[in-house]
């Protein structure tokens, strides 16, 4: 169970790594100890007419130093996460978490394990990469331009997918996977939902547990404005339907658990 606070965080640095892709450092001593992989922050605008928070998925936990990253992507003009990139070091943002439920490492422990991200799914998967003791492959896929993946090398074999072909294996990630004959026991995965469907098809027919982020859903962040639900096999006691509220239960299910 997460234990969640609320608090004014400080910049420590904030640089553009790839366009419209923002890294940001915080300094979050309380919020880095209790983070787990997979989880993500809430973070507050400081425009009154946007209350909801915006929830973004930690990328790195530093402990030793209290310090959390995060990656994220510019969606927009006027948008809250334009107005986080033009914070500069010093300034103070109020942030919520650690939020939701990370990648169950223990599952995955000594065996052979797919670490999937694709385009804003892939900071996640990093933090995850560092802490899981396991055989990893991590499989990054792009719409054209890379980020972060000379990152990932410390900490697994890496393959890359971009749609254009710029980089690695043209297509998507199960394209890499198929090209590259890739083989896991495991999937931890983030990223758009064509991809988490198809990574679920492909587990089935495998028969590899896959544990799926569906992190760019969320709203809130906190399980309040049912914006994230997702079809669920049980009924949930809170709304007595077949939902999920993808912040709040999730992000990460199990891929049997969810309908995409």
């Amino acid at each position: 169970m997460s234990t969640k606070t609320k608090e004014s965080l400080k910049i420590v640095s904030q640089e553009e790594i790839g366009t419209g892709i923002f890294s940001m450092w915080l300094q979050a001593d309380r919020m880095a100890e209790a983070a787990r992989p997979g989880q993500f922050l809430s973070l507050y605008t400081r425009n009154g007419s946007k209350l909801l928070p915006r929830p973004i998925s930690i990328c790195e936990i530093d402990r030793e130093n209290g310090r959390i990253r995060l990656v994220y992507r510019v969606t927009g003009k006027n948008t809250g996460t334009e107005e986080f990139s033009r914070l500069h070091p010093g300034i103070q943002v109020e942030a919520m978490g650690p939020l939701g439920n990370g990648f169950p490492l223990e599952e995955a422990e000594g065996k052979k394990v797919f670490l999937i991200g694709g385009g804003i799914g892939i900071p996640p998967m990093l933090q995850t990469a560092k802490e899981l003791k396991a055989e990893k492959t991590a499989i990054l896929g792009y719409r054209d331009e890379l980020f972060l993946n000379d990152e990932f090398e410390k900490y697994a074999d890496v393959y890359v997918a971009t749609e254009d072909g710029s980089a690695g294996t043209k297509g998507n990630v199960l394209n890499a996977i198929k090209e590259k004959a890739l083989e896991a026991e495991v999937i931890f995965a983030c990223g758009p939902t064509p991809m988490l469907r198809a990574l679920k098809e492909y587990a089935a027919e495998k028969n590899i547990t896959c544990w799926i982020s569906m992190e760019e859903r969320m709203a809130c962040g906190v399980g309040a404005c049912l914006a994230c639900v997702c079809r669920s096999k049980e009924i949930d006691a809170h709304s007595q339907v077949h939902n999920k509220r993808v912040c709040k239960d999730g992000p990460v299910f199990l891929s049997t658990e969810v309908e995409l």
